[in-house]
């Protein structure tokens, strides 16, 4: 199976802002980025494992890869609504991309461009930082 974004990284950051730009306030944000967990395909027991678990999140977070075709496919889950969506929203960025565009993109930057971190607790933030950390680290493993 060959695996290819329909859009470069940046597109999609761009589509992602401006369905954040339609929002007021951060709870209105918050509220769209639980609704994209909500469309996460369940992920498979197989996958609920120790070395998937993403540390540093206040929630179980888990997230798996495989390599496919020189790209990185990540599958992902949380206990939290919150958690969930915000591996949901860091997944349509990252998953199906090369490490290489993985290691370029400066995800600190688009989030703050979407207003995200400001409008999470700081333990969230720090959760959603650990996500982007092991996406990064696992673009380094396979680069």
């Amino acid at each position: 199976m060959t695996v290819s974004p329909a859009a470069s990284i940046d597109a999609v950051l761009n589509d992602l802002a401006e369905d954040f730009d339609l929002f007021d306030d951060w709870e209105d944000r918050i509220a769209y980025v639980i609704d994209m967990g909500k469309d996460l395909p369940p992920l498979p027991e197989a996958d609920r494992v120790e070395a998937n678990k993403v540390p540093g999140c206040a929630a179980q977070v888990w997230l798996a890869h495989e390599a496919r075709d020189g790209r990185l496919v990540f599958r992902a889950d949380s206990d939290s609504a919150i958690s969930k969506g915000n591996v949901a929203l860091l997944l349509r960025l990252y998953s199906g991309r090369t490490p290489a565009e993985i290691l370029a993109f400066d995800a600190r930057a688009a989030l703050d461009r979407l207003g995200l971190p400001q409008a999470l607790t700081r333990q969230r933030a720090n959760g959603l930082n650990a996500m982007v950390g092991r996406i990064r680290q696992e673009a380094l493993a396979a680069g």
